[in-house]
């Protein structure tokens, strides 16, 4: 079915929560595993098509936030949502206290009961008119960014489109576009403060309601993490700025010395080489062209996926005055259909949603193809993004169709950005668990936070005399800081594991394609933990990982230097 084929109707809420008080009373009361298991599974129906429309509506506002009737469904999304959640709290609590709940077990399988657990302590229906005040201030985060606007050159244009910019080999257009974001950003800078404030004591008194002293497990439980916890995050960003950050240091470095400037500043971050980054050839039109060929010669299980999704319009990727900023995939569980949203700004960004993005919907479009049931569809975050990180590596063979002569050039810039995003997200990572800790910091103690930890992981970058990030505000701009609380460092743990997937295909390309399959194929029926390991690979955090991908990678750089 085409995307905008797809009917979006409100779904019938009460109807949903009758539903929900009968199927506990069956749950809670038959020792019939095969009626519990039936009703179970008519009510998980009635959520899947809530989740659809839900996420239907969501991305329709995304894509036109000024569409009067879709930001009204978004403000119904957000004030029902959690409403969803607490009478599906009662199917929840009943589950866990079924008088067959072995039997159910040897059903669904003990990692659906472990994750039934975490979602139990993560949930009360005394949170609702928090959890609707939480959604609509991230609502409000959103509109404000969805709708900057700069001018550039006697025209005004949305924000994301400065990042071709930000990486102009003329140093004075860099600076002017990382000063016109950040004078925008200025300008909001009471609305910014005050929208996160909020949201922190908010989060921090949902915790403290479920006994916690703080948000951080609130935040891990809300994440479904469930085998690992704040203890070995912390070990990780340890072992990131012990191992990783002097190799990224080295690399900055080159960086430095490659494009001739004295210090690196921010605005010089993004351009690596002096005679400009690797840009993909060709118009928007023919980005997506290629990336159609690409998928289509690179197996075929990606070329039945990619012909469906670009058959059935399911990628929406050109930036306009209104449409959200960022990217994202999500899916629409009823269609058996996932979706691609982005902001094309004709940097090589443009390639890294195809295959970044296209690892999401990949990994979706083989969960629905597999027929796996709804809730082990998906595995937690990290894992979703070893879906999408390893295959912008695994994509690297037919790359040249996007950058011709320059694909050298961006295999080199795409290996070592990667590595240097590794600060970056335990510094996002560092930075929330110091807030949630300390919800009373003041916005300029916030901002003074930042400014510490950019120092300690990215010691090689300078602020100073900018604009919004000269004075430690530029966390500001990381969208999931404020949606997506704890989330950030998922990435960097895929990040790791998506770097082994990376060096396993160097040596065996065919091999190392069967293990990602494999990897995909297997859905959220394991962990994590589980999952790295079958694939053959260490888990991010255990000791030695990151030295090991540091040295490896570094190794790569250095005889693949342009």
């Amino acid at each position: 079915m085409r995307f905008s084929e797809m009917p979006y109707s409100r779904p019938d809420l009460d109807g949903f929560k009758s539903l929900c008080e009968r199927t506990a009373q069956v749950l809670r009361t038959s020792k019939d595993k095969d009626e519990s298991v039936k009703a179970f599974l008519s009510c998980q129906e009635a959520l899947v098509h809530i989740n659809t429309m839900f996420s239907l509506g969501e991305c329709r506002h995304t894509l036109d936030t000024a569409d009067a009737f879709y930001s009204a469904e978004n403000d119904f999304i957000d004030e029902q949502g959690p409403e969803v959640s607490g009478a599906f709290d009662d199917v929840r609590k009943a589950l866990l206290a079924s008088p067959v709940r072995k039997e159910l077990s040897a059903f669904f399988g003990d990692l659906f009961f472990t994750n039934l657990e975490i979602e139990d302590r993560s949930f009360k229906p005394e949170l609702i008119p928090l959890m609707q005040e939480e959604n609509k201030l991230m609502s409000t985060y959103q509109e404000l960014t969805s709708n900057a606007e700069v001018e550039w050159e006697g025209k005004m244009i949305p924000l994301t489109m400065l990042g071709k910019y930000k990486q102009n080999p003329d140093r004075a257009v860099r600076i002017k576009a990382f000063t016109l974001e950040g004078e925008y950003y200025d300008s909001h800078a009471a609305e910014l403060d005050e929208i996160y404030d909020k949201l922190v004591h908010i989060r921090d008194r949902q915790a403290r309601m479920l006994g916690h002293k703080n948000y951080l497990q609130l935040g891990y439980d809300r994440l479904g993490r469930n085998c690992y916890g704040p203890k070995e995050v912390a070990e990780f960003r340890k072992m990131i700025l012990e191992d990783v950050v002097p190799v990224v240091t080295e690399v900055k470095h080159a960086q430095r010395d490659r494009i001739g400037v004295d210090t690196l500043y921010l605005y010089d971050d993004p351009f690596w080489f002096p005679d400009g980054n690797a840009d993909p050839q060709g118009s928007a039109e023919d980005i997506l062209s290629a990336g159609r060929d690409l998928y289509h010669k690179m197996s075929p299980e990606t070329s039945e996926f990619i012909d469906f999704m670009y058959d059935n319009d399911l990628l929406d990727v050109l930036s306009r005055k209104g449409k959200a900023p960022g990217g994202y995939c999500t899916q629409f569980d009823e269609f058996s259909s996932p979706f691609i949203f982005a902001n094309f700004n004709g940097t090589a960004a443009d390639v890294d949603v195809l295959t970044h993005e296209g690892g999401h919907a990949f990994a979706a479009y083989r969960a629905f193809k597999n027929g796996l049931p709804n809730y082990y569809m998906n595995p937690t975050i990290e894992a979703c993004e070893v879906h999408s990180m390893s295959m912008e590596f695994l994509t690297a063979p037919g790359h040249g169709k996007f950058f011709g002569d320059k694909t050298k050039k961006y295999a080199y810039y795409h290996a070592a950005d990667s590595l240097c995003f590794l600060p970056y997200g335990c510094l996002v990572d560092a930075f929330q668990h110091k807030v949630y800790e300390n919800p009373d910091l003041t916005p300029a103690q916030r901002h003074e936070l930042w400014d510490s930890l950019e120092k300690q992981f990215r010691p090689y970058l300078c602020r100073d005399g900018m604009p919004f990030y000269g004075r430690g505000a530029g966390w500001q701009r990381q969208l999931h800081i404020y949606l997506d609380p704890l989330y950030y460092i998922d990435y960097c743990m895929a990040q790791t594991v998506a770097f082994d997937f990376f060096t396993a295909s160097l040596e065996d390309y065919e091999d190392a394609w069967k293990r990602y399959l494999s990897f995909v194929d297997k859905g959220g029926t394991k962990t994590f933990a589980e999952l790295v390991r079958g694939a053959g690979f260490p888990c991010p955090y255990e000791k030695g990982a990151i030295r090991d991908v540091a040295l490896k990678i570094g190794k790569w750089l250095g005889e693949n230097a342009i």
